[in-house]
């Protein structure tokens, strides 16, 4: 059985569709629901729920497109306080930097031996929780986000301008990437949402930003601000351009201590700009004139990173870009080229506003049809299983969430190059990867776990495995459309248990 779950043709993941004369009559609740509408939803979030079919039912389509693209993340307020509560994100930055290299420096200090052993073993652990922390913030928002869409754009953009935690301090910072620097600006300007992840901690630490001054320049950035996130490889830049934006964003960097003033008059030199632990310090910029991307950028100092930005993201290349990645990943591995060109147009003629090209994306014949159908990566198996068969119910503890994407191959914060996890199917269909997806199943689907116990509670497991075959939300949203092959698997299953296991392996729930 394993076998025909896991190896099944891709082809046959969006084959089979069930004839409508062999639905069965509990297919609807409240009000018919058309197979293009299923594979809309299933693109548009994560996963499937109740109140997600409810809204779209009450709204229909641009409506419900609409209210999502507003930009209200519709947390409930107990997931709210939870994710407010996390010591990651309850502690302002400066503190928690500071105790991080203290951490640091203690282990350093203290002399070989069994201290320094366990000394090693207490800053991993410490190094773990904060990984942990991060990603356990953006599982609460992934999982029980009532607005779906800016859920996955979310993701999207995080793996779009990813950071890897494992690099100095940037495990510090993920969390506060995450909540404060990303998800602000998924639905707003594109130029924005550069100047935000530009001016973050964690990405001037990843790629080595902070250390790009005027005597001792590191082009590392500069490099991947063009080539990954925003204009692509082969968009018509040089190296002589690279290296011309380098030197514009010399003195942008971190402050990691108390900001020195001016003796006696309490003034900061003029030109330094500070916001958070950002900070542009003049005294390592390079003031000459620049020749960038075919413009001449006079030496003013900060004002040249926004000059800069703004010639970059007005560049054709940078609409038909982003709006190429977005097609691939909530549409298809290689989507029609007229849909990128629209999304390219309305990218251009809105200044880049990413509400109204995601608007113009789902809104297309494309974003309802049936086929192709994309392999879920392993963020989007997890949480769309969650959704499924926990249909609203609370999530008390996504450590174990997080394990397994890592597990998976995918874990949170863990990219270690900052080309982001792969967009296509057939990165995610290796038989490791489809082995580990049939045992997160088995948890999910036995029930018999501690999956989502509270840290510290010692009350029994919980007594049985999700009722699936039951729910409302099976029987309307995913049971006309399975195929015959996965059909006859849960026909052969021999108890609730094996019956979820096999439905959440299959490649109808692994496709969306």
């Amino acid at each position: 059985m394993l076998g025909l779950l896991l190896t099944m043709p891709p082809a046959l993941a969006g084959a089979g569709q069930t004839p409508p004369d062999r639905l069965p009559a509990s297919r609807a609740i409240a009000g018919e629901l058309a197979p293009g509408d299923i594979a809309w939803l299933r693109r548009d979030g994560f996963g499937l729920d109740s109140a997600t079919l409810a809204r779209y039912r009450q709204l229909g389509r641009v409506r419900f497109l609409d209210e999502q693209l507003a930009g209200d993340d519709r947390l409930p307020p107990a997931v709210a306080a939870q994710i407010r509560a996390l010591p990651l994100l309850a502690t302002p930055l400066t503190e928690l930097l500071a105790d991080f290299r203290a951490r640091q420096q203690q282990y350093k200090d203290t002399p070989a031996g069994p201290a320094k052993d366990a000394a090693k073993q207490a800053l991993g652990q410490y190094r773990r929780e904060l990984v942990q922390q991060a990603a356990q913030a953006e599982l609460l928002h992934a999982i029980r986000g009532g607005n779906q869409l800016k859920e996955q754009l979310v993701w999207f953009w995080l793996n779009h301008f990813s950071v890897y935690a494992g690099k100095g301090p940037v495990r510090v910072f993920a969390a506060d990437y995450e909540e404060n620097v990303i998800r602000p600006h998924a639905l707003g300007k594109f130029r924005d949402l550069v100047m935000a992840t530009l001016q973050s901690p964690a990405m001037l630490a990843f790629l080595d930003n902070a250390r790009n001054a005027r005597d001792r320049t590191n082009e590392n950035y500069a490099r991947e601000l063009m080539e990954l996130h925003t204009l692509g490889v082969g968009a018509g830049y040089s190296q002589a351009d690279v290296q011309q934006l380098m030197r514009v964003l010399t003195g942008a960097g971190l402050q990691l201590q108390p900001p020195r003033r001016l003796a006696r008059r309490g003034r900061e030199r003029l030109g330094v700009v500070r916001g958070g632990l950002f900070v542009f310090n003049p005294n390592r910029h390079d003031f000459g004139d620049k020749t960038f991307l075919g413009h001449t950028i006079e030496g003013r100092g900060y004002a040249e990173i926004g000059q800069a930005v703004d010639l970059i993201v007005r560049q054709p290349a940078c609409a038909h870009f982003i709006s190429q990645r977005l097609a691939e990943y909530f549409v298809a591995d290689r989507p029609p080229p007229a849909l990128v060109d629209a999304m390219a147009d309305t990218f251009r003629r809105s200044d880049g506003d990413i509400a109204a090209v995601l608007r113009t994306m789902l809104l297309s014949t494309e974003a309802a049809a049936p086929d192709p159908r994309k392999f879920k990566d392993p963020m989007r198996f997890v949480v769309s299983s969650l959704r499924l068969a926990y249909d609203g119910q609370p999530v008390p503890n996504t450590v174990p969430l997080a394990n397994w994407l890592q597990q998976m191959g995918e874990p949170l914060y863990g990219r270690v190059t900052p080309d982001g996890w792969p967009l296509d199917s057939a990165s995610w269909t290796g038989s490791g990867q489809l082995g580990k997806r049939f045992d997160f199943a088995g948890v999910i689907g036995s029930g018999r776990n501690r999956l989502f116990a509270a840290e510290g509670d010692a009350s029994p497991e919980p007594a049985g495995p999700p009722a699936l075959r039951d729910s409302a939300l099976y029987r309307d949203a995913i049971a006309p459309r399975l195929s015959e092959a996965t059909r006859h698997a849960l026909a052969q299953a021999k108890s609730p248990a094996e019956w979820n296991t096999f439905l959440l392996s299959s490649p109808d729930f692994n496709y969306r």
